[in-house]
């Protein structure tokens, strides 16, 4: 795939495929992420030098690797910008390559692996199962009617039990799920197809929304009106919920469940879902096919999260772990 299609509002920047991809993600960070405006002007600053330098130097921004950044960096530090400077560009550059790998534009993140000036390789966000617990029962409260309950509760057990991208999570078709399955279809990046099992509790929380779709679905059919073939409609053309309202959803329920709605987002529980498989004794391999990440190096990071939690018990518990003669 090859990113968006529509051009920028109000006709700027250029529409070209920098701009595009660019555009979409500045939108994209504001409506997501409540990003204060000067963070939402700091990314377009670092992402336009980006492209006008990767315009300069004949690259595309669609299919540039790893060594076009590194190049780009130097070419900064040969301009004199401070180190946190030349960082904070990195950091622009590797989340509109995480959206766009996020988002199927790319099959890669060349981004990930470069280290910036001083700084290390964040390691995903991600909830303990204790907090994913919480989510799960304020998302059964949390809603003005049943029926909206129980949607709620199908759209976050779906998404903490198969780690679906929350793209692919909104445009699940209603097809996929009738029948009560074990398993279900996932169309992923790149039109790329998946199966992906689903747990007991997920299965009932789909089960019953679909109960409560049909008879709202009944009711639409006897006045006329169309209807959805998503399993969460929504009101705009797509004819499915939208990632920003979905975002707006996960909010509320992370303040119902007590918990920082800063902490919260859909993509962090694609990472709790990861990450709990692996605590769990999940081979590696089984998480990559699960995620559909076409690397095994991009789910390779999890095991890092993993790795700080190992640590942190050994440190905090063994009984060996201190340094004679040092208090507890």
């Amino acid at each position: 795939m090859t990113g968006p299609t529509a051009g920028t509002k109000g006709g700027k920047p250029p529409v070209n495929p920098a701009w595009r991809w660019i555009s979409t993600f500045l939108d994209a960070i504001a409506a997501e992420a409540g990003a204060a405006r000067n963070t939402s002007l700091a990314y377009g600053r670092d992402l336009r030098d980006f492209a006008e330098w990767v315009a300069a130097e004949g690259h595309d921004i669609a299919t540039l690797d790893r060594m076009t950044i590194e190049a780009y960096l130097v070419h900064c530090d040969a301009q004199g910008l401070s180190a946190a400077t030349r960082a904070r560009r990195l950091s622009s550059i590797r989340q509109l390559y995480r959206f766009a790998f996020e988002e199927g534009w790319r099959e890669d993140n060349p981004g990930l692996r470069i280290s910036g000036p001083g700084k290390s390789k964040s390691l995903p966000k991600t909830l303990s199962v204790e907090e994913i617990t919480r989510l799960l029962d304020a998302a059964a409260g949390h809603g003005r009617s049943p029926a909206d309950r129980l949607r709620n509760t199908a759209l976050m057990e779906l998404l903490y039990a198969t780690g679906m991208r929350v793209s692919e999570l909104v445009t699940l078709p209603q097809a996929a799920v009738r029948g009560n399955p074990a398993m279900i279809l996932v169309r992923g990046k790149g039109d790329k197809e998946r199966m992906v099992p689903l747990s007991p509790p997920a299965r009932a929380a789909v089960a019953d929304w679909l109960t409560a779709l049909d008879t709202r679905e009944a009711a639409q059919k006897a006045a006329g009106q169309p209807v959805s073939k998503y399993l969460f409609p929504g009101s705009g053309a797509d004819g499915h919920m939208t990632r920003q309202s979905f975002f707006v959803l996960i909010k509320a329920m992370a303040v119902a469940a007590g918990i920082s709605p800063a902490k919260v987002t859909p993509h962090v529980l694609r990472h709790a879902f990861a990450t709990h498989l692996l605590a769990g004794g999940a081979d590696l391999r089984v998480i990559q096919t699960l995620l559909g990440h076409a690397d095994l190096g991009t789910t390779e990071i999890y095991t890092h999260v993993l790795e700080d939690e190992l640590k942190d018990l050994v440190y905090n518990h063994h009984p060996l772990a201190k340094l004679p003669g040092k208090p507890g």
